[in-house]
């Protein structure tokens, strides 16, 4: 019987595959609701292409269009939620699934809640030490679109609320 050795640095590398993997997906999210296109570019090396069913390019292209897009509604919210990553060397693939809601107008000029649930289908690349988006399919599993409100605003004016493009509490 064989005994496998256990190779902390191996398993050290691959924690911080992870950790940076991780990272570059958070930046993406938090760039996507605090309309920081810089931020939410950082995710991407210069290469990546995008596809998120609506359009499909570049990472320059993506960030352009998604920024603009979320820029016409009030406020955004994505969550992410479990992932699995499968590194290979300087290559790795992933699948993170997220939940994401936008506070959009309707016809009459109210609010709606528009939810979007699906996964990002990712592949990675550590170039220059930095892990980074090479590629990304956005797989929507569910789209839920109700009534909103903004009573809870209303009712509590002195309650930290969010805010994109400079306005945030956390970018003061």
């Amino acid at each position: 019987m064989t005994t496998a050795r256990f190779d902390l640095e191996a398993e050290v590398r691959d924690l911080a595959a992870r950790r940076d993997i991780a990272d570059a997906v958070a930046r993406y999210m938090r760039g996507l609701d605090r309309l920081e296109p810089e931020l939410q570019r950082s995710a991407f090396h210069d290469d990546a292409v995008i596809d998120c069913g609506l359009m499909k390019g570049t990472a320059d292209e993506f960030v352009a269009f998604a920024q603009g897009l979320l820029a016409g509604m009030k406020a955004t919210h994505h969550l992410l939620g479990q992932s699995r990553i499968a590194i290979d060397g300087e290559q790795a693939s992933g699948e993170w699934y997220f939940q994401a809601w936008h506070s959009v107008s309707s016809e009459d000029g109210g609010v709606r809640d528009l939810f979007i649930s699906g996964r990002y289908l990712d592949t990675y690349a550590c170039r220059r030490g930095e892990w980074r988006i090479v590629s990304r399919t956005l797989v929507t599993d569910w789209v839920k679109d109700d009534p909103g409100t903004l009573d809870f605003f209303a009712a509590n004016p002195q309650a930290p609320r969010g805010g994109r493009a400079g306005t945030d509490p956390s970018q003061k």
